[in-house]
């Protein structure tokens, strides 16, 4: 059996609520006890602060980074930023992309996350033609998450159109063309090639009902059910994605998706932010996910999502930081009740608990069972943030929670333990150097969208 890892923490979030004085010994990768109220044994390794599980990043595009600084200028709108974005996008190859995501990784390990769900849809060369190795991508990917120490889930996704008409699909046109495989049989045969890593789980997407036809949504969604696979979807993130689809299809695009059999317990809809009541019955019948994004929804002014009405109709929410204009599980968690608030004119729709859930609740969603808390048997994912920061400083022994919804940032975490290994240690990453490789991969990347 391996060495037995002792920690002591000052506070802890455990499954019955925030504790004092908290030893967690880990060994294997996992808890293998916990006590509260004790002291600290000799040669345990002290955590100051409040320790809590580790938070899931249910929705990101890593090459979406690079666009954090230059999309801030001049009018526009979210089809308009995604112009830049197909810029980015057609920069990449598997070394670049390899650089850029195993910094963005990097990034997400110093603020607290401890897996993520890669929403991948560029595969191909620019123009279509596959990599030497179709998955080249994807290994990328896999490869950058573990040096980054980061578990993550590659949702590889199907795009197959261009876009939605009145009359039907569009072709896959300029930039978009690397996007696409040939059919959703050449899909499944690309990811049928993908060789078993222990690094990764893989699930797939739908990158959104303007990109997959009805067919193809119902032959992926067997693909998940058959594999015991996550399912992911961007929905309803814009009004025009509504309006395209009702014209095509009469219906909404959750209707669609729950017609072509994708809604089940393992589909997760990402955004969700313009639904009407059916659309929201639809989703928590079939106690599906919805991953919210809010830091991403409003940088891109998409709206807020009905975030109470999906929970209380039994719909569970997960975060995501999306394009990564930023990255802090709690500011994605506490914008969830913060825009609440802006849009109903009442506070405490969401209470603490509830807002610590949604940091968790994504490890599910991305087909962690074993991971979200400091309980016997769970992956050790253990997260401390600083309760002496000048953000948290002044914080009470009884409102620890608050204090790292309400308060707490990125930068006040200072040890993240991934899989019972040390990753971050007083708020350096121990592998990567996130901010100087942050700056030589975009820098990379923006000079060749300029050359």
């Amino acid at each position: 059996m391996a060495a037995t890892t002792r920690l002591w923490c000052e506070h802890a979030l455990l499954p019955g609520g925030p504790a004092e004085r908290v030893s967690i010994d880990v060994a294997d990768g996992r808890v293998v006890s916990v006590a509260a109220g004790v002291d600290p044994a000799v040669g345990a390794q002290r955590r100051n602060g409040v320790t809590m599980p580790g938070a899931a990043n249910a929705h990101s595009h890593a090459f979406h980074r690079a666009l954090r600084h230059r999309s801030q200028t001049g009018h526009g709108s979210f089809w308009t930023w995604r112009e830049q974005m197909y810029d980015v996008a057609a920069a990449l190859d598997p070394e670049r992309y390899h650089r850029l995501a195993r910094a963005v990784f990097g990034e997400m390990v110093l603020s607290g996350y401890t897996v993520v769900g890669e929403f991948n849809y560029v595969h191909h060369r620019p123009g279509g033609a596959p990599y030497a190795d179709p998955n080249a991508m994807t290994e990328a990917l896999t490869q950058a998450a573990s040096d980054a120490g980061i578990r993550i889930t590659l949702l590889d996704t199907v795009y197959l159109h261009g876009g939605l008409a009145d009359d039907g699909y569009l072709a896959l046109f300029g930039r978009q063309r690397r996007f696409g495989d040939a059919s959703i049989e050449a899909w499944a045969e690309r990811v049928a090639a993908l060789a078993p890593d222990p690094r990764r789980l893989v699930g797939a997407a739908i990158h959104s009902v303007r990109a997959v036809d009805p067919a193809a949504i119902t032959a992926v969604a067997r693909w998940t059910a058959a594999a015991g696979a996550p399912l992911h979807a961007h929905v309803s993130e814009q009004p025009a994605e509504n309006d395209q689809c009702l014209a095509a299809h009469g219906c909404t695009p959750v209707e669609l998706l729950a017609r072509s059999g994708a809604l089940a317990a393992n589909f997760t809809a990402v955004h969700a932010t313009h639904l009407n009541d059916s659309d929201i019955t639809l989703l928590g019948a079939a106690g599906a996910s919805v991953c919210l994004c809010p830091t991403t929804e409003r940088d891109l002014g998409d709206g807020v999502g009905p975030a109470r009405r999906l929970t209380d109709a039994g719909a569970v929410l997960t975060i995501g930081s999306d394009s990564h204009a930023v990255i802090d599980p709690f500011e994605e968690a506490r914008a969830i009740e913060l825009d609440e608030r802006l849009v109903g004119g009442q506070r405490g729709t969401f209470d603490t608990v509830e807002l610590t859930a949604t940091m968790t609740a994504g490890h599910r969603s991305l087909g962690w069972h074993d991971v979200g808390s400091i309980a016997v048997g769970q992956r050790a994912d253990l997260v401390t943030v600083a309760l002496d920061s000048t953000r948290t400083a002044g914080s009470q022994p009884g409102a620890v929670s608050e204090a790292v919804v309400f308060s707490a940032a990125a930068a006040d975490v200072t040890h993240v333990m991934i899989d019972g290994v040390s990753v971050v240690e007083n708020g350096r990453h121990d592998r990567v150097d996130v901010a100087a490789e942050l700056a030589a991969a975009i820098r990379e990347i923006v000079g060749h969208v300029s050359a």
